[in-house]
């Protein structure tokens, strides 16, 4: 099975380390994968601020750079969302048929990464080791637009060492939404102190998520309130071992 690595802008320009661990996981597991430096944004953040026709072109990119692939694995749940919901429908009111048939057949094959493993590749032990109290905030295009439902949970229980502690109203936004968060700050500030106040109740010293989006919303809030909680994204988790814990 050929498998590619769709990145995100987030994760190139500011999370590097997820996308190396979103890798090293994949590879672990015993597969080759690629990582095209083609690629460039989803588009997501066009089309939410009002661009669709802007968004057009990254569509086109991400149709001729992922075409040839099998399966293509981002470690996000929002710019998953968006390439399945957004990019044939972008291209369709574009009256472009043939990219939009094409964007259709690629999103098809296109996975955020708890649901590639789970549903894909069968596993939920991936050999995963990290001896942490650890609560996760599950985001909300995954619970929503994807509806990955429990499989994050299925793959974080059965890593060695875990504590897993339940997230108070788990499924409450963390108030980034993107430009959401720049639009309306003041609304953002005070879902973040909600969501924040609810890490801090279950003691755990790690807030995990599986985009890096909402874990930069939550981390720079914890790191403010010097709440000594760190945020941590799925990948890293699950790529992490006893080797590299030690």
């Amino acid at each position: 099975m050929r498998i590619a690595v769709f990145a995100t802008c987030l994760v190139d320009g500011l999370f590097a380390d997820v996308g190396k661990a979103t890798i090293a996981l994949l590879r672990r597991l015993g597969h080759d994968v690629d990582l095209p430096l083609e690629q460039t944004c989803c588009g997501q953040m066009h089309v939410n601020t009002g661009y669709p026709r802007e968004a057009l072109p990254l569509v086109r990119r991400y149709v001729d750079t992922f075409a040839r692939y099998d399966a293509v694995v981002a470690p996000s749940g929002s710019c998953t969302g968006a390439i399945r919901h957004q990019h044939a429908e972008l291209a369709g009111a574009a009256g472009d048929a043939t990219l939009a048939e094409a964007a259709r057949e690629v999103a098809s094959r296109t996975f955020e990464l708890s649901e590639f493993l789970v549903d894909r590749l069968g596993v939920t032990d991936v050999g995963a080791y990290f001896p942490h109290r650890v609560t996760y905030h599950p985001t909300c295009h995954s619970l929503r637009l994807l509806r990955v439902g429990d499989r994050p949970y299925r793959l974080l229980r059965a890593v060695r060492g875990i504590e897993l502690v339940e997230l108070p109203s788990a499924d409450a936004c963390c108030g980034f939404g993107g430009t959401f968060a720049l639009k309306n700050g003041e609304v953002s500030t005070a879902m973040l102190a909600d969501k924040m106040r609810c890490i801090l109740d279950t003691g755990a010293g790690v807030c995990a998520a599986g985009d890096a989006s909402c874990l930069m919303h939550i981390g720079g809030g914890l790191s403010r309130l010097q709440a000594g909680v760190r945020t941590v994204h799925l990948a890293e988790i699950l790529a992490s071992t006893e080797s590299s814990a030690a």
